[in-house]
């Protein structure tokens, strides 16, 4: 493992440190605190912990780990590990930690628990793991379904979410539930710079052709070719164009770093994509 790899799976690692700390803080110390739950497979193990004698320590794990081999079987091994890892130190978190109540004032408990949490999935995220199951599984449904998107899915399951919530916890206690959610995603899209579904990204580099096939090799990406030369050299060279999920940018830059460090990267968010290969290739 090169110098260069090591560097990247250290800030990787820390990255996921930090947002298991602050989705515990987010949890711990805000919302399970206050009765208020937040959305997704995280909201589930939270309600669960309101209604049985397990605690959310034992039951975020639990709920997360039909997911979690789905992760492993359809978007790779290491991202599978790195999602297992960081549950699994939420887990404990949740369990060891002492993060003291903060506030007493159900708004501030609401709004500053979706900070702490969406701030610490994103990291997570970040760093190449997930500490929320939602999001494969509505990245797995959209995939089979042509109907549905991977925004309609989540929506779908959140909205069905708090109906129950609200005859578990209460209409108000649901309503400040509801507005954790939303606060959440702002700031998880936020820490993900505002990564939508999918992503497309423009890659310039003189090992275009290496580049090309691991790409195709390793994600199972269509990749187009342009033609195009350098507005100071005047040098023919090849452009890349290729469009992936936002679980799998990380692992896009990697391959492509491991292969030219120097290679000129260009991604922005995409609102909707439609055929090609990639609404048909596997989760990697």
């Amino acid at each position: 493992m090169t110098g260069v790899a090591v560097f990247r799976e250290a800030r990787n690692a820390v990255l996921i440190a930090l947002g298991i700390l602050s989705a515990a803080l987010g949890l711990k110390g805000f919302l399970l605190a206050g009765g208020l739950i937040d959305g997704g497979v995280t909201g589930v193990s939270m309600l669960l912990d309101k209604v049985t004698t397990l605690p959310l320590a034992v039951w975020l794990p639990l709920v997360n780990l039909p997911f979690l081999a789905v992760a492993y079987r359809l978007i790779g091994k290491v991202f599978a590990l790195r999602s297992v890892l960081g549950i699994a130190g939420l887990a404990f978190a949740l369990a060891f930690v002492d993060f003291p109540a903060v506030t007493s004032d159900r708004l501030l408990e609401a709004v500053f628990g979706g900070f702490f949490l969406g701030g610490g999935i994103g990291l997570a995220m970040r760093g190449g793991a997930v500490l929320d199951g939602t999001e494969i599984a509505a990245l797995l449904i959209s995939k089979r379904s042509h109907l549905l998107k991977v925004g309609d899915v989540i929506l779908g399951f959140n909205v069905a979410l708090f109906l129950v919530a609200m005859s578990v916890l209460g209409v108000e206690a649901a309503l400040y539930s509801i507005l954790t959610y939303f606060t959440a995603a702002k700031m998880l899209d936020f820490v993900l710079h505002g990564i939508e579904e999918y992503t497309a990204i423009t890659i310039v580099s003189s090992q275009s052709d290496a580049i090309r096939s691991e790409i195709m090799t390793a994600l199972g990406r269509g990749v187009t070719v342009y033609r195009g030369y350098g507005g100071m050299t005047g040098s023919e060279q090849h452009i890349l164009f290729c469009v992936v999920t936002r679980l799998e940018i990380g692992k896009v830059k990697t391959l492509i770093k491991n292969v030219d460090a120097n290679a000129f990267i260009v991604s922005h968010a995409l609102s909707e994509v439609e055929g090609g290969v990639v609404t048909r290739a596997s989760l990697h």
